[in-house]
């Protein structure tokens, strides 16, 4: 990789969609960007200061070593972007445990290890660096057949909240960003009268802009964010009652 003078993030599910938009977002505002996706896009061919790993996340217990013997800790990472994710939509009651183990090792259990490994860079380095994690907005507002999809991000969503208040003195933040329904490879199973459903439900009553949410990740990588930490930033989001109890 031809490193430039910005700063260094890693980020997982580059190849398309809001990954994609993501790592282009980053590379034209001057970031190096390590790229880790199963697949490659020719997009990136023209940037010097990109460089891909391939590797599968649903290979959780590897994970580790895969950085350290690819990564190594000569590099100084500035920050982490969780993007990968793999959806498992069903109802509670139709839980296949091999589709839900796979679902987790991608979502949780992998970006858990990365965030290790970009602490423990960060700590070496001496690096105030800062980390995203994508969540959903599933977490906050019930769907019929995404319970066990949202229990990952929701388990995210804590994990993000306390790794900022573990290692803020240290100059380290992270944050998430919960996006409401975009249109992309995951949501492509969707029917048209699905799509329309969702939107009603939207305040904007249409799908989440990826270009928006990737100047925000960028936004958040930044020193102009280095005062936000262990925050949920909401876009595109769905309309939620309010309900107060009487006491």
């Amino acid at each position: 990789m031809v490193k430039s003078k910005g700063k260094t993030i890693l980020v997982t599910g580059i190849s398309r969609g809001l990954g994609l938009d993501t790592t282009k977002e980053l590379l034209d505002s001057g970031y190096n960007v390590v790229g880790i996706s199963r697949t490659y896009n020719d997009e990136f061919k023209d940037y010097p200061s990109f460089s891909w790993l391939k590797y599968n996340l649903s290979d959780s217990q590897k994970m580790e070593r895969f950085l350290k013997d690819n990564l190594g800790n000569e590099l100084a990472f500035d920050g982490y972007v969780n993007n990968a994710a793999w959806a498992y939509d069903d109802i509670i009651t139709n839980m296949n445990m091999n589709e839900l183990k796979h679902m987790y090792d991608i979502n949780v259990f992998s970006p858990i290890a990365i965030t290790k490994f970009c602490l423990r860079n960060m700590l070496l380095h001496k690096t105030k660096g800062s980390i995203v994690h994508l969540s959903s907005i599933s977490v906050h507002t019930g769907y019929n057949g995404l319970s066990m999809y949202a229990s990952t991000k929701g388990a995210l969503e804590a994990f993000s909240k306390n790794t900022a208040r573990e290692w803020g003195r240290k100059g380290i933040r992270s944050n998430c960003i919960v996006a409401g329904f975009m249109e992309t490879e995951m949501s492509k199973t969707l029917s048209d009268e699905q799509r329309d459903r969702i939107y009603k439900r939207t305040s904007l009553k249409k799908p989440t802009d990826t270009k928006s949410v990737a100047s925000t990740i960028e936004f958040l990588l930044s020193d102009k964010s280095n005062s936000i930490t262990g925050q949920e930033s909401r876009y595109g989001c769905f309309c939620i009652k309010k309900i107060t109890f009487l006491q």
